[in-house]
Parts: structure tokens; C-alpha cells; sequence
């Protein structure tokens, strides 16, 4: 087996598959990256048996087909510090042993069968599912949320990005149980109502590998796995099983105390208070009283305090509302509008966070943050 390809070109596609692997892999094969040649065809395969990453690369100088397993660590380092040139992989398949040929010189590696690298999963037929959805689409469902999701094993469904498809869109949700994301978008649909929670890991993996990609792309799944299949890459993932909480239950529906406010200086006026919150619940209150909203923090402990006061549009009662600020922080910093709507009730229940303005009128997005009691 042989084949030629650009050390550039190959060293893009491997770091784009790398972040797959495991650092503590329980099969050893998995340290290696599965090379696959077939007519024209170059697939690259990374999978720590959760998650699996194929990219494919099309070839002009191909001999032979086959597969072999190769050392991703020695492949990587090897290959950066290479400048751009053709690089002649040379595959002897009886001994596994590789010779790579560059422009000054060879270098020997011994590659591993690629039989011993685990099967991919197959989607059963009688629960398959599948939807079409544009890449872009896909990105923004997933860049929104992501940042929401708990760390929290004993709940292994809040761990993930919930996707439920529909005839009329498609929504992305995640929750830690403090904070919750809803992102919708009315331009892409299924055919069917239809939900999987896609783990964290994998939808990181989706929002590096997805900017690569534009047009539409198929997702398929069933009760255990979801295929991506991107125009140059190919994401499997197993599920998380389990059934994802009501979400649209928490969401409050009557909200009369509307603010708007910009969101860059609410930011970070929050930035500047916080420091002088305690560090155990990182409390800030919120205090509207007209036009004007008083940001405060304080700590008793080391009598340290602060507080701040922007102008914002609000015509409601007089309230004051707690909460937590590096939650708060981490809300605005995922909105891009340049003001946003807050939308509360009263202090006991959670607040509404809103961009004034969206980039597409096919989406909605609404952030959600549970309040911190406020000691009198």
C-alpha cells in the first residue's frame, strides 16, 4: 500500500479527529488512528468506543487498499513541525512496518492491524430516526447551550445537550438545575417528533468540526447511537439514555417586571461587584428602582462591599432579587445582542434573560436563572 498526500492537508484533518482520543484509553489501539485506502479514497478513524471521528480525504497518488492502525502521538508531533510538502506513506502489509518519505528524508514506523480496532455501531432500522438540518443551524443550536450543562454523574441526562426535532423546529435545550438554555429555530424541522440527548463530549467535538463545514447534513439515530454525516467528517456518539426533564414546565410564563439593559455594561459593572461578593455563594443583588438598577455584593466576613448603579428601562414596582454571580456572568457572556430583556416575576423565582435583538429571525433563545435567597 502507498499513497501521497499533503503534510498540511493530513495534519488538519488529524487534529481535527485527535480530540477524540482518550488519554487513558482502556484498549491500547485506541492510541492509534485507523487509516482506511479504498479506490481514491483516504478515511481516518479516532474513537474512544463513546465517541467515534472519521474525515475523509480525497487522493490522486494511491496504490493498493487496505487498512492499518498508526500511532497518533508520533503522527502529530511529527507533522508539525513539518513545512508544507508531499509526504509517500510506503505500507509494507505484511510486516505493518510504515516508511514516511520526505522531500530530505524517511522516517520508520510500525503500524498495528487495523482488524483490532472496534467495529463501528450500526443504527437498527426499526428505530431509526433521521433529519436534515444546515450546519450553521447545528453550530448555533449547540455554541448556545453548551455552557449550560451540568457536570453531575449522579444525573447523567443533564450532562448533555437535549435536541428534540418536530415538524414545525427544532429546539436545543441544557440545564444544570440552575441555569437553563431553550434555543429554537423555526428553519430547521424533521418529519416526525422525534429527541436524543447528545453528550457533552461530542457536541465539543460538533462545535470545532462543524465551522469546517456549510450546507445541509443528515443526522440519524436510535435509542443508543447518533450519526453526523458531514460533507468531510463523520461524528458517532452513543447517547445518554434516559428520559430529559420537563423543561418548559420551569420556564415561568407570567413575567409583568420587564428590564432592558446593555448588555456589555451590565457585564461588566457584575465583573467589577462580584469581587467583593462572599466567595462561598458568590451572591450579587439586583435592585430596580425606576430607571436605574444598583448592582451590590458584599462580605461580612472581611467587611468588604461594593456596589454600582446603571441606567436601564424599567417602569415597574420597586424589587430587589439575588443571584448568583459567576452564573449570571457566564448568561451574559453567551448572549450577543447589545441590549438584553430581563424578564422576572418576583425574587423567589427565576428570571428571564432575553437578547433584544436576534441575528435570524428563525430563532428564539431564552436563558433562564434560578434567584439565591437574599438574607435580610
Amino acid at each position: 500500500m502507498k499513497f501521497v498526500v499533503s503534510s498540511t492537508e493530513l495534519l488538519g484533518h488529524l487534529q481535527a479527529i485527535s480530540r477524540v482520543i482518550s488519554s487513558k484509553n482502556t484498549l491500547p489501539i485506541l492510541d492509534n488512528f485507523l487509516f482506511n485506502l479504498s479506490g481514491n479514497d483516504l478515511e481516518i478513524t479516532a474513537s474512544d468506543l463513546e465517541s467515534t471521528l472519521i474525515t475523509r480525504m480525497k487522493l490522486e497518488n494511491i496504490e493498493g487498499e487496505g487498512t492499518i492502525a498508526l500511532p497518533s502521538r508520533i503522527l502529530l508531533e511529527t507533522l508539525k513541525e513539518f513545512p508544507a510538502q508531499p509526504l509517500t506513506f510506503d505500507i509494507n502489509p505484511d510486516t505493518l512496518a510504515v516508511v514516511i518519505i520526505s522531500e530530505n528524508g524517511q522516517f520508520n514506523v510500525m503500524g498495528q492491524s487495523g482488524v483490532d480496532f472496534p467495529a463501528l455501531p450500526t443504527i437498527k432500522k426499526d428505530k431509526k430516526f433521521s433529519f436534515t438540518i444546515n450546519a450553521e443551524v447545528m453550530l448555533a443550536g449547540i455554541s448556545r447551550t453548551l455552557f449550560a450543562t451540568a457536570d453531575d454523574e449522579l444525573r447523567p441526562v443533564m450532562g448533555g445537550v437535549f435536541i428534540e426535532a418536530s415538524p414545525e423546529k427544532i429546539t436545543f435545550v441544557a440545564s444544570d438545575a440552575h441555569k437553563l438554555v431553550r434555543y429554537q429555530r423555526s428553519d430547521a424541522s424533521a418529519d416526525d417528533n422525534a429527541s436524543f440527548i447528545l453528550p457533552k463530549k461530542p457536541a465539543s467535538l460538533l462545535k470545532i468540526i462543524l465551522p469546517r463545514e456549510e450546507g445541509p447534513f443528515t443526522v440519524e439515530f436510535d435509542d443508543k447511537n447518533a450519526f453526523f454525516n458531514l460533507n468531510d467528517y463523520r461524528v458517532i456518539c452513543r447517547l445518554v439514555e434516559g428520559n430529559y426533564p420537563n423543561y418548559n414546565s420551569v420556564i415561568p410564563k407570567n413575567n409583568p417586571r420587564k428590564i432592558t439593559i446593555d448588555r456589555v455594561e451590565f457585564y461588566n459593572t457584575l465583573r467589577r461587584v462580584s469581587v467583593f461578593s462572599n466567595q462561598a455563594s458568590n451572591l450579587v443583588r439586583l435592585q430596580l428602582k425606576g430607571n436605574q438598577l444598583t448592582v451590590s455584593a458584599q462580605d461580612i466576613d472581611f467587611s468588604i462591599s461594593a456596589y454600582e448603579k446603571i441606567k436601564c428601562q424599567y417602569d415597574g414596582d420597586e424589587m430587589e432579587i439575588g443571584f448568583k454571580s459567576v452564573f449570571l456572568l457566564e448568561i451574559l457572556a453567551n448572549l450577543t445582542s447589545q441590549d438584553v430583556v430581563i424578564e422576572l416575576a418576583d425574587p423567589t423565582r427565576a428570571g428571564l434573560f432575553l437578547p433584544s435583538d436576534t441575528e435570524s429571525e428563525a430563532e428564539d433563545l431564552l436563558m433562564l436563572l434560578m434567584p439565591m435567597m437574599i438574607n435580610a
